[in-house]
């Protein structure tokens, strides 16, 4: 049993499915989340969705991100990367809309192996297998539980009678996304100075994926007013994005930036897989990867035993060192993004490519 029908939960279903093992994803939503936004997938996102088979389908529907750029609130460039070259083509960088990679990975699934609109209430462990209760008032049982369910996980919940794991991310208190037109961005890019931060991202020629962060202590019921006042200071292709965002508030996703760090993913036949398991911020843009990495990796090993708490075991024990990477260089790159500006600009021409290139160079080996 598959809980959430997510990036995570989808690539899981997808990987049973092509190993013949039964599953059943529930939904809560009938329809996706957050249709209308978009996401960078990097080189291992990539990597993974051609183990799920879909290299042809990203290859024609994503948008190629060839090259990083950091800069100033000034508008001056402090280091760039030249993601083409670092990936190679096969593994190359795209931007697409999330509800198309949801559509991507649900592609030729049986319908009757998604149930949407089924709202979890609990799940209890049992000898013979888990018991999840619905609010339908169903209950139904299962050989193994997987929490698919995002940073605020109700498998989680369950597994440890608590909201354990979840705290405020080092990088901001507040963000925000959003689509707009595109200024004549290029390339991935984000602007930085003391209040916080903007990202905007290409997903065609005529349209960008906007992320914006408050890194400034955000006074209580301030809400889009702390973002105006934050862009305020950045260059005007950028600053009139996040006027066209805010001047259509139904397009405008605010969100706080969690993380979710566990000091175990599974036991009594249950275990978190994504963000449920190991949220972070997106300074890296690992969120889809590691849960598309997480599925697969999960799937192999229930295919090849069918010893559950051992494989879940093993699970756990592949997955945590690539995770723990992925959040300690997130972890490095939120402080460097909080120094005072001064230092912040002198320090990145130098640090900056240097991370980069120890956060995903691990990453270019297959999980």
């Amino acid at each position: 049993m598959i809980v959430g029908g997510g990036i995570a939960g989808l690539a899981l279903a997808r990987t049973l499915r092509m190993r013949g093992l039964p599953h059943l994803v529930l939904e809560r939503r009938r329809l996706p989340a957050d249709g209308g936004l978009a996401i960078n997938l990097p080189g291992n996102a990539i990597q993974a969705l051609a183990e799920l088979d879909l290299r042809e389908q990203i290859e024609q529907a994503g948008h190629p991100i060839g090259r990083r750029e950091y800069r100033t609130s000034a508008d001056r460039l402090l280091f760039a990367v030249d993601e083409d070259r670092f990936w190679g083509e096969a593994l190359r960088p795209r931007s697409l809309r999330r509800s198309d990679l949801l559509a991507m990975l649900g592609d030729g699934m049986p319908e009757e192996t998604i149930r949407r609109g089924a709202i979890v209430r609990s799940v209890v462990p049992d000898a013979r297998g888990p018991l999840l209760s619905l609010k339908d008032n169903t209950t139904i049982a299962s050989s193994l539980v997987v929490g698919a369910d995002g940073v605020h996980s109700l498998v989680r919940r369950q597994m440890f009678d608590t909201a354990a794991g979840t705290a405020p991310a080092l990088l901001a208190q507040a963000s925000w996304r959003f689509m707009a037109p595109n200024p004549g961005v290029r390339c991935w890019t984000v602007w930085a100075d003391a209040a916080g931060m903007v990202l905007l991202m290409p997903i065609s020629e005529s349209e960008v994926y906007g992320w914006a962060a408050v890194t400034a202590p955000v006074q209580s019921g301030r809400g889009v007013e702390a973002l105006l006042d934050m862009a305020a200071n950045l260059p005007c292709r950028v600053r009139n994005t996040i006027l066209d965002a805010v001047a259509s508030p139904e397009t405008l996703h605010h969100s706080p930036l969690e993380d979710v760090r566990l000091s175990r993913w599974q036991g009594s036949g249950m275990v978190l897989i994504g963000d449920a398991a190991h949220a972070t911020a997106p300074v890296w843009a690992q969120g889809a990867a590691l849960g598309m990495e997480d599925a697969i990796s999960l799937g192999d090993l229930l295919s090849s035993s069918p010893d559950i708490p051992a494989t879940l075991a093993a699970f756990e024990a592949l997955r945590r060192p690539r995770v723990a990477h992925v959040q300690r260089m997130t972890d490095r790159m939120s402080r460097a993004a909080r120094l005072p500006p001064l230092l912040r600009n002198m320090l990145l021409p130098f640090l900056g490519p240097r991370s980069y290139r120890q956060t995903y160079e691990p990453l270019r080996r297959s999980a």
